[in-house]
């Protein structure tokens, strides 16, 4: 007669277990450790992060991010949040882009209470990204009620920013390279992944008697010799890795950064017109304003203003500048009275008031405003005002996730639609791919290549293209056992 052992029997998306006699004697539930591993985001796309860790009755999230992008990814976060939140015992962040950290304050809101593990750096800039979010989902709220085009009655915002406020309340600051019991077996400490001021890769052991088990989360991986950041720590042996694949199956171009950025500066001021950059305000604001500020020192570049369009960026770059410690400064020395993140050709518009006087330039000048993908904010109104104009030069750099109006830019559009209008595309678009925070396809591979063969490696945070192409890569040089999860899937691990 066979029966099935109740702690065999797991929450998720699949049902798993294993059947033993009864009269086994070999059997010792006491020393059977269970370790599993359920996909809630990032799977089949780049957005959403969220990995369920579950050993031995402990409950560990990974990331807690939003889902951006097409509009059935978006919903996915009024779908219902996928585990029970008051049930997680710690939430651990990789770094303080909305697609890891955004969906923090909803589970808060549902009951989540204990500590949130994360750097110094990342608990900055997570604060300020979570509070922009709750402001633009509360404005979106408003207006949808005031319209009336709401099916819901009334329109509420995923969550405020009291939510937000009580997240904060949950952080606990952590230093890299330092282990921290985060709950039950699980420990956890934090690598420096060189994408964003504060990002980490997280590396887990599950300790239990003898055994150990090891998973790396690589969250973001860094591009070497990135502006303004570290390049990635070298990853540490584990027995399963979750690896992100953004530029899974394509590399950057070869160029030099700070060359192509100047040519492409240079040649909008040719035009005549104002130069804008859709940035995202937290990271590449930042390395934005060092590379011109380089460029200007070089005399590559005139002196021309510098317009930080963007309350977050404004604050972000505060706190760039209170963790200058953390800076790689080896592009160059900076002159005179530029310091690396100011001096008196950058000005920081945070007022409505300063925004909406830019639109009265009428010669070259930068205007950098988020966001980066052009889905919201400040530079929505720089575009309606100025993306008719040919004279003007839109310069975009990084990822341009499916949905967003920077890939239908980058796919040829003719118009763009913004506040109801369709606004036609007469301005001159420029690509400058080495502004991209994430390593591509060579630069993910330069980093595993040292890294001891995996019992398993799951590819995520990548389209399916991309991460079918990094997996089949690996698969195939280097021999190891690589899944691509979709969303919900689940695993056992041991």
């Amino acid at each position: 007669m066979l029966a099935i052992h109740p702690a065999l029997l797991w929450r998720g998306s699949r049902i798993c277990y294993t059947a033993f006699s009864i009269a086994n004697p070999i059997f010792d539930s006491s020393h059977f450790l269970m370790i599993r591993l359920t996909f809630h985001g990032a799977a089949h796309t780049v957005t959403g992060s969220k990995y369920l860790l579950e050993a031995d009755g402990a409950s560990v999230l990974i990331d807690c991010g939003l889902f951006q992008g097409l509009k059935k990814l978006r919903e996915l976060n009024w779908a219902g949040t996928p585990f029970k939140a008051g049930e997680l015992d710690a939430i651990l962040l990789t770094h303080a882009h909305l697609d890891h950290c955004g969906y923090l304050p909803r589970v808060v809101k549902e009951g989540y209470n204990h500590r949130v593990f994360c750097t110094p750096a990342t608990a900055k800039l997570a604060e300020i990204n979570m509070l922009d979010s709750a402001k633009i989902q509360e404005q979106d709220a408003e207006y949808a009620n005031k319209k009336g085009f709401s099916k819901h009655k009334p329109a509420l915002p995923l969550y405020d920013g009291r939510d937000v406020l009580d997240t904060i309340k949950l952080f606990r600051e952590c230093e890299r390279e330092d282990w921290y019991n985060v709950a039950g077996p699980i420990w956890a400490r934090f690598h420096d992944a060189g994408h964003l001021l504060g990002s980490n890769m997280i590396e887990v052991e599950v300790r239990q008697h003898e055994k150990v088990t090891r998973i790396l989360f690589s969250g973001d991986v860094g591009r070497y010799d990135g502006p303004l950041y570290h390049d990635p720590t070298p990853p540490p042996e584990c027995d399963y890795l979750v690896c992100e694949s953004t530029y899974g199956n394509r590399d950057h171009p070869e160029t030099d950064l700070q060359k192509s950025l100047g040519e492409v500066i240079n040649r909008g001021i040719e035009r005549g017109g104002v130069i804008l950059m859709a940035s995202f305000a937290v990271g590449r604001a930042q390395q934005l304003i060092y590379l011109l500020q380089l460029l200007k020192c070089d005399n590559v570049i005139p002196d021309l203003p510098i317009y930080l369009d963007s309350p977050m960026a404004c604050n972000a770059t505060d706190i760039y500048r209170e963790h200058s410690i953390d800076h790689d400064l080896s592009e160059g020395e900076l002159c005179g009275d530029r310091p690396v993140l100011g001096g008196p050709a950058v000005h920081l518009c945070r007022s409505p008031d300063e925004s909406k006087a830019l639109n009265n330039i009428d010669h070259s000048a930068i205007i950098i405003a988020s966001s980066g993908m052009m889905t919201g904010g400040r530079i929505i109104h720089h575009l309606k005002r100025r993306l008719s104009d040919p004279r003007t030069t839109l310069i975009m750099g990084g990822y341009q996730a499916v949905g967003t109006r920077g890939r239908r830019l980058e796919e040829g559009a003719e118009t763009l639609r913004m506040h109801g209008q369709d606004i036609a595309v007469n301005a001159a678009l420029e690509k400058v791919p080495g502004l991209s925070g994430h390593a591509d396809r060579s630069g993910l591979l330069r980093w595993l290549k040292d890294l001891p063969t995996p019992k398993q490696t799951f590819m995520t945070h990548g389209e399916p293209d991309s991460a079918e192409a990094l997996a089949h890569t690996l698969r195939t040089d280097r021999g190891w056992e690589v899944t691509v999860p979709k969303l919900g899937d689940s695993v056992e691990l041991g």
